[in-house]
């Protein structure tokens, strides 16, 4: 079954969706059509209003919202519960801002008269997203797109089927017309095949695998729409010193294991000068040690089960590739014997390229620490790298730790902070880890129309 909710705590089957056939699908792409002849037309303040009550509903229905994620994708209590209110957060930013960042910005023409580009419409967009955020990744889709004037055709992952059909719902609960935003339980087929040709869709959003971005970037390139891509990422935690090294310490274990490891932006690589190695890498592991994974319903929790067996799996194939090619195992390294989706966090040092985790993105509880001997060769090995979505630079000294931040190529980094997200920063990242952003007030210029006004000199 192509769309089901698995418990990855239990492994428990807990609720099957049938795909939507050929023909709804196209329906579905005809009501989108038709509804965006109306949409764009609505004044911004009322889509403001309706945006606000959107952001409203998330906050009445945080926990029932929170829950459903966690039984879908294992997300630990309280990290559910904050998705949902950055989700709301996201929302409310879009109802506030856009109309002001549809406005544009005035030129001055060398010809004379007056112009101004301003943000305009464009029609359906389709957005392919993934199951580890399941509401966020959504929100910054969907929030500026649906204010900019656009309407919403959205294929979720198959393994949160419910959380996808109560995103359709809150919509409409917020007094969205019906055909705003709509949920498709399309296959890939049928998104290749039905979906991105049909003049009526004007681009396509995809968070997910570099596989997949690369599969519908050529299909939306062949069919000339545009195309956002958020892939993966593998980013790098360079320590500079210890002379913070608790602070250091807690924020490399909330950069790797935030979200039970499954993030784009999680810190993967810890890249540390060979002075602040043992002092690291010792607290470090020993903080990682002490990380028992648990119920992810219970708020003490903080890892989780992976989102699936199939992935944990995945990942204990890369472990074991690096154990038997040499690597350490300072922390974990095995997966746990029982129901579910389970693994230890775990810690590999001595990590060198013959093996899978030096290149490949390790998307689970695993973190790879690196020892370098000064602050070139942390940028050379951060760069070394085919993708470049986030990154984060520890140091006592904070212009230094700038300076080093601004030689790393990555679309996003951060100074004495893991990555993090908020709805007025951009979010997005280069080189295998995608194109266009999202979020702030670039995330509502991605599927705009950027139409020149121009106005000629009055003779």
């Amino acid at each position: 079954m192509a769309y089901a909710t698995i418990n990855p705590a239990t492994g428990e089957t807990v609720k099957e969706f049938e795909t939507a056939s050929d023909q709804e699908v196209r329906d579905a792409v005809a009501r989108s059509a038709q509804e965006y002849k109306s949409w764009r037309n609505v004044p911004v303040t009322e889509r403001a209003a309706l945006m606000h009550r959107m952001a409203e509903l998330y906050r009445e229905r945080q926990d029932e919202l929170a829950a459903l994620i966690t039984l879908e994708m294992g997300k630990p209590a309280k990290q559910a519960v904050g998705e949902v209110q950055l989700v709301a957060s996201i929302y409310d930013y879009y109802a506030d801002n856009a109309e002001e960042f549809m406005k544009g910005r005035a030129l001055t023409p060398s010809t004379g008269g007056e112009a101004r580009v301003v943000l305009d419409s464009t029609g359906v967009l389709l957005g392919i997203m993934p199951w580890n955020f399941p509401y966020y990744q959504v929100a910054r889709f969907a929030a500026p797109n649906v204010m900019l004037g656009n309407t919403i055709l959205l294929k979720h992952a198959g393994s949160v089927p419910q959380s996808a059909l109560v995103q359709e719902q809150l919509f409409r609960d917020a007094g969205f017309p019906e055909d705003v935003y709509i949920n498709l339980f399309a296959s890939s087929d049928q998104i290749a095949e039905i979906v991105i040709p049909d003049p009526a869709v004007q681009g396509v959003s995809l968070t997910g695998s570099e596989r997949a971005g690369a599969s519908v970037a050529a299909t939306a390139g062949k069919n000339l729409k545009k195309v956002v891509l958020e892939l993966g990422g593998s980013d790098p935690f360079i320590v500079l010193d210890d002379q913070n090294l608790e602070r250091t310490v807690k924020n490399a274990v909330a950069g790797r294991m935030g979200n039970s490891g499954q993030a784009c932006t999680n810190s993967k690589r810890f890249i540390v000068l060979e002075e602040a190695y043992d002092s690291f890498l010792e607290n470090f592991a020993q903080a990682v040690r002490g990380l028992a994974p648990g119920d992810p319903t219970n708020e003490k929790t903080y890892v989780g089960p992976l989102s699936s067996v199939g992935a944990r799996d995945e990942i204990m194939e890369q472990v074991q590739d690096a154990v038997d090619k040499g690597a350490t195992v300072l922390a974990g390294g095995k997966k746990l014997d029982q129901p579910g989706a389970w693994m230890e966090p775990t810690v590999l040092a001595d990590v060198t390229p013959e093996m899978r985790a030096y290149a490949e993105e390790i998307f689970g509880p695993v973190a790879v620490v690196y020892k370098v001997k000064d602050a070139d060769e942390a940028v050379e090995l951060a760069n070394s790298s085919s993708f470049g979505l986030g990154g984060a630079v520890f140091g006592a000294d904070e212009d230094a730790a700038t300076e080093i931040a601004q030689r790393v190529d990555s679309g996003m980094v951060f100074v004495n902070s893991p990555a993090t997200t908020a709805p007025d920063l951009p979010f997005g990242g280069v080189k295998r880890s995608g194109v266009g952003r999202e979020l702030g007030p670039f995330g509502i210029e991605e599927f705009a129309n950027k139409k020149l006004i121009h106005t000629a000199k009055k003779k």
